[in-house]
Formats: structure tokens, C-alpha cells, sequence
């Protein structure tokens, strides 16, 4: 990469942790979409080749285990199941609507899987989740997809996120949101210790981590 500047050797590399591709593909998929990593991710996550067969087929086969005998959708019984394997209390999501179902689907099968396997889970259920033609997922669903990702991957902070986008930001959460969030759960301790504020962190986390201080969850050391 001896090629490119300081900031798109940056973005590679932020794409290459994140996806788990291969610096070829990375910066493929950066060049065609002009350098704009929300662009990039897109792109990537919108090609076959990036989705793996097998977790496909294994959602599928999660999806048979609670969708009704005679049509092709989940019905209260199936909800009923669902809510008994996760220990919810199937009153609380008698309103869920069916992408949090869905999401409560993604929740059951990531709690399985190893970090890998959980990030290829994380990245998919952006895409699976939004509504068609959307570029953004819809907060409601975002936060009810995060708080069942993070049940058993557990992130102490996962709550405070979720209150804060609910106070402070109030609008849709973009790709490029999404995936860096994990990466800031599964790098960043929950204390914040060793938060790099010059880090390329979406805005978005950096407010976050602003309004950790301001409400005195977190104090800083700098």
C-alpha cells in the first residue's frame, strides 16, 4: 500500500479489521466507492461473495426451527418458542414488529459463536435488517438488535449507548456506525482506559463517550 496516502492506508486497514477481507478486496471496494468507507461497506456487503453460504443456510435451518408447519412466517406459537429459548418474557415483544423478531433470530444464533463468527453475524444483520432501499437502519430496530447481540457477547456499556442514542442522536444508524461499534465493544475497555481520542472513531462514538463523561459514568484520566 506504499502507494496511498496516510488516511486511506488508515481506512484499509479500519476496512480490513472490520470485515475480515483481504487488503485486495478492501481496497477495491474503497476505490469504487471514492474512498467513503460507508460507501465501501455497502458495496462489499452488497456482493455474494461476501456472504457466507453456511451462515445462510444455517439461519435458515435456526429460521425452520420456529416458523409455523403450514405457512412460511412465524406465528405465536413459534414467537412462544422463541421467547422460552431466549428467557424474554413474550408479553414484552407482543408489539416487537417483525424485524426485531428477526432480530431476536440473529440474537439466539450469535450467542453460538465464536468472535469471528459473531462479527460475520454483526456485519450481516445491518443488511438483513434494514428496510429495502434504505442505506440506514431504523434506531428502534437498531437498538433492539444490539441489545440482543450484546446478551451474550456481553458489553458493559451496551445500555448507556442505547440511552444516549435515544437522547442525543434520535436518528437513523448508518453501516459504517454499526460496524465500528463493535470493534469499539471488543477493543475499548469499558472504562474507557485505553480510549484513543484521536482514533478514526465515527463521530457519533465519540459523542458517546462525551456524554459517558458529562453524566459521570466514566471518569477521565486525561
Amino acid at each position: 500500500m506504499h502507494k496511498l496516502n496516510r488516511g486511506q492506508r488508515d481506512k484499509v486497514q479500519q476496512f480490513v479489521q472490520i470485515t475480515g477481507t483481504s487488503e485486495k478486496a478492501a481496497l477495491q471496494s474503497l476505490k469504487d466507492s471514492g474512498w467513503q468507507l460507508e460507501g465501501a461497506f455497502d458495496l462489499f456487503y452488497s456482493q455474494p461473495q461476501s456472504k457466507s453460504a453456511t451462515n445462510s443456510r444455517q439461519l435458515e435451518e435456526l429460521y425452520s426451527r420456529y416458523k409455523d408447519q403450514y405457512a412460511d412466517m412465524i406465528m405465536a406459537d413459534g414467537i412462544s418458542l422463541l421467547c422460552n429459548d431466549l428467557q424474554v418474557d413474550p408479553q414484552d415483544i407482543v408489539m416487537v414488529s417483525r424485524k426485531v423478531i428477526g432480530t431476536l433470530l440473529m440474537g439466539v444464533y450469535a450467542s453460538l459463536l465464536g468472535i469471528k463468527k459473531f462479527r460475520e453475524i454483526y456485519n450481516f444483520a445491518f443488511g438483513w435488517a434494514k428496510e429495502k432501499g434504505q442505506k440506514s437502519l431504523a434506531l428502534d430496530t437498531a437498538i433492539g438488535m444490539w441489545q440482543l447481540l450484546f446478551a451474550e457477547k456481553h458489553w458493559a456499556l451496551v445500555d448507556h449507548w442505547c440511552q444516549f442514542l435515544q437522547a442525543r442522536h434520535n436518528k437513523a444508524i448508518s453501516r459504517d456506525t454499526w460496524s465500528q461499534l463493535l470493534e469499539f465493544a471488543r477493543t475499548v475497555d469499558p472504562n474507557l482506559a485505553n480510549y484513543d481520542a484521536q482514533g478514526a472513531w465515527p463521530y457519533l462514538i465519540d459523542e458517546f463517550v462525551e456524554y459517558l463523561a458529562e453524566n459521570g459514568i466514566i471518569q477521565r484520566t486525561s
